[in-house]
């Protein structure tokens, strides 16, 4: 989308002050979907499990006899209607519906896995340090683009798809000079007729921000008409526009799902976004329950979606830090340090739960609360993307991940 770099700032500007009128603005869902396009066969979809997921539920190690101990009122394997996966892991029950992609080989774990965050247990110093993918000797916040967008830096022929950015600000994972998309779910630019009226009148005596306030309401009334009726592409594939009004009728991480999906299908290679409400303080039993059937439908619906494509598709999902060992005297779990990732796609070497177990023990735990990370993060996304595009090991240790290294990480991608 042309448009100089004024013109684009006043637009952004007025998208983020017209979102009061928004519906993305009353979204539970309230994340972008981040695309790029890059020259490989082989897909990446990024989940960013913002709230720090309970790995110790989520993947139950029930055969760790410490386990029982330090939550005797959170329900964990067979008995709390987990599915055993391994004869010392088992599934939440709430992802039973995953079972057949585990069957497959399409599911896996990697489990006591962190970035190098410690001890402060700030979700967005955590969350930043994850997108970011730096180490202790980079602070997060000096960085300006995520370790994502530094992959496709270092790859040539890499290439953005149509601007396109309503809703909020990209990823932090995804930042960066390399090209990409940006689209948020229900960004319709929906304002009400008084606020419409307010806004002509607040911007009616400066030049540049009464003919941007006039400019976005013509885009957001061609976009709006658009998403309602909009072209198949001459492949059969949806348009952009349609294939944001198809996913209206949805719910949002299932609009999110389907619109990477459709995006996968065609040039786009990679895609991120970002899954909320992993906080579980107190009540653990009943709040996990939301989120978790929420990544197990996007995850069946990015398979149903992608179809013969997901055969080269690999999903990452990955939290900012785990959570306590110990539940706490609410019946849920605090701040910690060690957790897990999630693998789908017919790409990765599923069935199995990555670990080199720490164990569970007063003196395994890591500062005697948590559970203590024996592999970095950022090493199995390293490893994702070796096997999917064939980067070299330097490049990723270099570039993509500064100060990383992925001794003893084995290969995750079929």
């Amino acid at each position: 989308m042309a448009g100089s770099a004024s013109t684009l700032s006043r637009r952004g500007f007025l998208i983020r002050t017209a979102a009061l009128g928004c519906s993305a603005a009353a979204s539970p869902f309230l994340t972008p979907v981040t695309l790029a396009a890059a020259p490989w066969e082989h897909r990446l979809v990024v989940i960013i499990l913002r709230g720090a997921m309970d790995g110790l539920d989520v993947v139950q190690p029930y055969g760790d006899p410490a386990l029982a101990g330090l939550r005797p009122n959170l329900p964990f394997g067979e008995a709390g209607g987990a599915r055993d996966l391994d004869g010392f892991f088992a599934l939440h029950p709430v992802l039973s519906p995953l079972g057949g992609l585990w069957d497959r080989g399409e599911l896996g774990f990697i489990h006591a896995v962190s970035t190098p965050y410690r001890d402060k247990r700030s979700h967005f110093d955590g969350q930043d340090l994850l997108e970011a993918g730096t180490g202790f000797d980079l602070a997060a916040s000096s960085v300006r683009d995520g370790w994502l967008n530094r992959m496709l830096q270092a790859v040539p022929g890499v290439q953005a798809e149509t601007a396109f950015a309503i809703g909020q600000d990209e990823m932090l994972v995804l930042k960066g000079p390399a090209p990409v998309d940006r689209w948020a779910p229900d960004a319709r630019l929906d304002l009400s007729p008084q606020a419409q009226r307010l806004l002509e009148r607040i911007s009616h005596d400066d030049p540049l921000f009464r003919d941007a306030v006039a400019e976005a309401f013509d885009i957001a009334q061609s976009l709006n008409m658009a998403a309602v009726d909009a072209p198949v592409a001459e492949d059969g594939a949806p348009g952009m526009m349609q294939a944001m009004a198809q996913a209206q009728k949805g719910k949002d991480h299932l609009k999110v799902a389907d619109f990477a999906a459709s995006r996968l299908r065609m040039d786009t290679r990679i895609a991120a976004f970002s899954i909320n409400g992993w906080d579980t303080h107190q009540n653990q039993k009943a709040t996990l329950k939301a989120p978790l059937e929420t990544l197990a439908e996007t995850i069946l619906a990015l398979r149903d979606g992608l179809g013969p494509v997901w055969g080269q598709t690999a999903v990452v999902a990955m939290t900012e830090f785990g959570r306590t060992a110990r539940q706490n005297g609410t019946n849920g779990t605090d701040h910690g340090t060690g957790g897990a990732m999630v693998l789908a796609g017919g790409a990765v070497r599923g069935g199995r739960v990555y670990t080199n177990w720490p164990g569970l023990r007063d003196g395994d735990l890591y500062k005697g609360r948590d559970l203590m990370p024996t592999a970095d993060v950022r090493a199995y996304a390293a490893a994702a993307m070796q096997g999917l595009f064939g980067l070299d090991r330097s490049v990723l240790e270099g570039a993509v991940f500064p100060g990383l290294d992925m001794a003893g990480i084995g290969g995750i991608i079929v």
